[in-house]
């Protein structure tokens, strides 16, 4: 028997108290100014750095609810697809890299999409997350956005398209490739029942992705600072052997050239949506909806007191 282990320390941890459990990651670096910025003042800033502007990634839940009335909807059951179809290895197996990911971001692949109210009108939006493989596009993500489409059209709602991908998934090779078509016609389908499909892109939005149903909207908007290409710069740079113009290929650059329609702020953009939906479908917006808001940026004092005291224990 341990007589310290077993008596003094129990004594004597009750006497201090048990600290509480905080996260290892506490602090968040700027990657465009370097500024730190606590955790929980992020989250109330959906995630938008406070002075440099720069848009964090956002979790597909917390984007999904910043967005809907109330931040209630119904999550949309997406088909379950054959998880490795080519036996696929590099240096990994892709079965682990499914696994990996799958641990990371609590979800079984890129997209997550629900059915809920904008402003008061029905919607179907969708996310697809770059924290999982990048976002890739591979049968799983290919059938998630085929499925959410058809939704959309049998409820005959618009559809809301968060897209963040670095292409597509090269693991499943042709498999994966013929999921731009197959979207491609999807679009098509919502284009034929006269339902508005409106894309907002975030950074990244590259490869084929880019090629397929990101391009294809009735609106097209983005984030600030969101690198949105085919090919990007350093592999355009070493094939024309040029140095390509300052913020090439960012949002703001194919705003000015006409790619896109309109760069939005994080916290502006529910509201943004919001309008652009009322005035495709010609309906009026509900007030009261349109104030039942759960934008963290917009009702950041709940965590105010929080945030304090785990900043003096930091």
């Amino acid at each position: 028997m341990n007589w310290i282990k077993d008596f003094v320390r129990p004594k004597i941890g009750g006497f201090l108290g048990s600290k509480r459990e905080l996260p290892d990651d506490m602090w968040i670096k700027c990657p465009q100014s370097g500024e730190m910025v606590f955790y929980r003042d992020l989250d109330a800033n959906q995630h938008v750095i406070p002075n440099s502007g720069y848009h964090m990634p956002y979790g597909p839940e917390k984007r999904l609810k910043s967005m809907f009335d109330n931040g209630e909807y119904e999550v949309i059951d997406l088909p379950k697809v054959k998880s490795d179809p080519l036996k696929f290895r590099d240096q990994k197996k892709y079965t682990d890299r499914l696994k990996a990911a799958r641990q990371k971001t609590g979800r079984k692949d890129a997209v997550l999409a629900g059915v809920g109210n904008l402003g008061g009108i029905e919607v179907v939006i969708g996310d697809q997350n770059f924290e999982f493989m990048g976002g890739s596009l591979g049968m799983a993500a290919g059938e998630a956005i085929i499925t959410i489409m058809e939704k959309a059209v049998e409820l005959s709602a618009p559809l809301i398209l968060f897209i963040s991908s670095g292409g597509a998934r090269m693991q499943e090779g042709i498999l994966s490739l013929m999921q731009l078509p197959r979207t491609t016609i999807a679009v098509q389908k919502m284009r034929a029942a006269g339902l508005p499909y409106i894309v907002v892109m975030t950074n990244p939005t590259t490869g084929g992705v880019t090629a397929s149903y990101a391009m294809l909207g009735d609106v097209h908007l983005a984030e600030p600072g969101a690198l949105i290409c085919f090919a990007g710069p350093r592999v355009i740079e070493q094939t024309i052997g040029e140095k390509l113009p300052a913020g090439f290929q960012r949002a703001e650059y194919l705003e000015e050239h006409g790619m896109i329609d309109l760069v939005v702020h994080r916290h502006d953009m529910r509201n943004t949506v919001m309008r652009i939906v009322s005035v495709l479908l010609k309906q009026p917006i509900d007030i009261e909806a349109k104030n039942a808001s759960c934008n963290p940026a917009e009702q950041p004092e709940a965590a105010d007191k929080q945030s304090a005291e785990e900043k003096q224990d930091a």
